[in-house]
């Protein structure tokens, strides 16, 4: 696939980013415009590989046709690309932006050169795709009368409802906000993901035939509750894909009180009034001349660096429980597993630009919080700890924090949607339901992604999206 000697003519080079001096400056997406000569030459890196491992095993876990597509990139074939990229993927404009690639992690270039640009030259297809108007609707030829309803309208949900509504099924997701999204919506902020690119795609759902109803709480009780037995009888089978949304709290002293707030709740709120009145309606928790720490890594902190940065925030640090990665795989961690090195995400670089340096700080862990007397947050007290996380005695200090976040991960889904229809949970809280089935205790309702899984990548929710759809698909005939 590609030029036979591509990979050893053309070094990797991946599209930039918009300079940091300039995203800082608005949440619109940090990416630069694509440039089809340039793809076209990362494109003819892919190898002929014997076992091409990106497109399954340890690579894409929606089994992507990336050596074909690559091909056809490089020969300038867009329209076929897309069409081989939608046959695997519903929706690559969003792995195209979120998604970490593990693709890349186990391209077999990788194991001596740097990987192929495979998320780059995704994300191009799909926009170019768009661009051109070949990515329309496509509706039934059959209906077959059955009803099926989806609660939660992240990317399992989404994927799910799309692969439903293509068998002829009437499918209608129902989601707890006042938008359709979820994780893609509110928890990925707009500089990663633009709420265009979401809605746009949900229009096209809509446009194919498939139902939403928003601020639907299934299983809650304020006053956006819908009984989820009643739901349950009005359906032919019932598809919950509600996420992992329980998130993981720090439980050390002199927790509860103003200035400790949870990750999702700081994303959440922030897109709501940007969309909502460009922030000017003040309804979200501002970073502005504050000390901000954020607690833990991985995505969800590094979305919480770069708000808390165009907030305009005074200071900030990032703790890590873990040690530093290396620069380079461990002996323990060989190709084609995802590598775990020490990267820069687009949070730290903005850090580096606005502070001079890299926000994080490893093997540490929070000792407790300090209030004054009227409760008012002063700051953290901290301990570092050893590779087994064990406390290393002196290394107590005081860190000072107007604004702490927490994104530490997440425990599971919220219970009360499984609670009134008896389901089963497993070991970890997830709704319990076998991979590949997907089948909970009720054999009427099938639980897909984080939900199901635990807390994982939007790739996987769209992988489980589909197979849950196949299962269904297959009871209901």
């Amino acid at each position: 696939m590609g030029k036979i000697t591509g990979f050893k003519e053309f070094e990797r080079r991946a599209e930039p980013y918009r300079a940091p001096e300039e995203r800082l400056l608005d949440y619109k997406e940090i990416y630069t415009e694509h440039d089809e000569k340039h793809l076209s030459t990362q494109g003819a890196r892919c190898m002929d590989c014997g076992v091409p491992f990106c497109q399954s095993g340890e690579g894409c876990p929606v089994y992507n046709l990336i050596p074909e597509w690559n091909d056809l990139v490089y020969k300038g074939r867009w329209e076929e690309a897309l069409n081989r990229l939608h046959k695997t993927n519903n929706f690559p404009e969003f792995t195209g932006r979120v998604c970490p690639a593990p693709c890349e992690g186990s391209c077999v270039l990788g194991i001596n050169e740097p990987a192929v640009t495979i998320k780059n030259i995704e994300n191009a297809i799909i926009d170019k795709g768009f661009e051109n108007g070949w990515v329309v609707p496509v509706t039934p030829s059959v209906r077959t009368g059955k009803k099926v309803a989806v609660v939660g309208s992240g990317p399992a949900g989404l994927a799910a409802a799309a692969q439903l509504n293509q068998s002829g099924h009437d499918v209608t997701v129902y989601e707890r906000e006042d938008r359709i999204g979820g994780l893609l919506m509110y928890g990925i902020p707009n500089m990663k993901l633009e709420k265009d690119v979401v809605n746009r795609r949900v229009q096209l759902l809509r446009d194919e035939g498939v139902k939403f109803v928003v601020n639907a709480d299934i299983g809650g009780k304020g006053e956006n509750a819908i009984d989820v037995d009643t739901l349950l009888a009005d359906v032919d089978a019932l598809c919950l894909a509600t996420g992992a949304t329980n998130p993981r709290d720090l439980k050390i002293t002199n927790r509860e009180g103003d200035g400790v707030y949870f990750a999702m709740n700081f994303l959440t709120a922030n897109t709501r009034s940007l969309l909502d009145s460009n922030l000017e309606d003040g309804n979200y928790i501002s970073a502005k001349d504050k000390n901000v720490i954020v607690i833990g890594g991985g995505d969800t902190g590094t979305d919480c660096i770069a708000t808390s940065l165009r907030h305009g925030c005074k200071s900030l640090v990032n703790f890590e429980i873990m040690s530093r990665p290396p620069i380079d795989r461990a002996a323990d961690n060989p190709w084609p597993l995802w590598p775990k090195i020490y990267r820069e995400d687009y949070g730290h670089i903005e850090a580096q630009h606005r502070f001079g340096t890299d926000p994080r700080t490893y093997s540490i862990s929070g000792k407790e919080f300090v209030r004054d007397a009227n409760g008012k947050l002063l700051g953290i007290n901290t301990v570092e700890v050893d590779n087994k996380f064990q406390e290393i005695p002196g290394t107590i200090k005081f860190w000072e924090a107007d604004l702490i976040l927490l994104s530490m991960g997440f425990l599971g889904p919220e219970a009360y949607v499984a609670e009134p229809l008896g389901l089963e949970l497993d070991q970890r809280s997830n709704y319990k339901a076998q991979y590949k089935s997907f089948i909970t205790s009720n054999p009427k309702v099938f639980a897909a992604g984080d939900c199901r899984r635990g807390q994982s990548l939007v790739v996987r929710a769209i992988d489980e999206g589909r197979l849950v759809a196949e299962e269904i698909n297959k009871f209901l005939k």
